[in-house]
């Protein structure tokens, strides 16, 4: 008999007081792909989408202020 489990919900970083900056480089290198440079989804960071928002608009920044790479 094949027993199933539940995975365990991700808790939202900046929910739990956390917070997200946009020239904090090593923060915001948690939520892009290391191969592409993307933004990773909602599913992967485990944030609520309030705050995937801000974590994309907070990426978008860094990289146009050049602290980031738009590509590899």
């Amino acid at each position: 008999m094949a027993e199933f489990y539940r995975k365990k919900k991700k808790v939202c970083q900046m929910c739990a007081g956390k917070d997200v900056d946009y020239k904090n480089v090593d923060v915001i290198s948690k939520y892009i792909s290391q191969d592409r440079k993307k933004i990773l989804p909602r599913r992967v960071t485990g944030c609520c989408a309030e705050h995937q928002r801000h974590v994309a608009n907070q990426v978008k920044l860094a990289r146009f202020m050049a602290l980031i790479p738009f590509v590899k």
